[in-house]
């Protein structure tokens, strides 16, 4: 197993997720894709931030960050780290 390469990061050098839903404005589907990216200009080079994108909403969030030369990579959800989604206020899922 690999370490994280900075603090808070996970193994692909990414910040972690919690719910996998696209990033796309007004989209809820469930992601398939974490799109890795940074801005040079305010992020550390070995720094991945996170967009999720559907299937439906990935080739247009990569065009997006891929115009801004902010796009470092593709990868599936099931490679990125999760944190724990926090249970709903109460505590009891209704």
């Amino acid at each position: 197993m690999s370490e994280p390469t900075s603090p808070g990061l996970g193994s692909l050098g990414a910040d972690a997720v919690d719910e996998l839903i696209c990033s796309a404005r007004g989209c809820r589907a469930e992601a398939a894709w974490g799109l890795l990216w940074n801005n040079p200009r305010l992020h550390a080079p070995e720094r991945r931030k996170v967009w999720l994108a559907c299937d439906d909403h990935r080739a247009h969030l990569e065009q997006f960050l891929g115009a801004r030369a902010f796009l470092r990579s593709t990868v599936p959800v099931a490679e990125l780290d999760r944190r724990p989604v926090p249970p709903p206020p109460g505590g009891v899922d209704r």
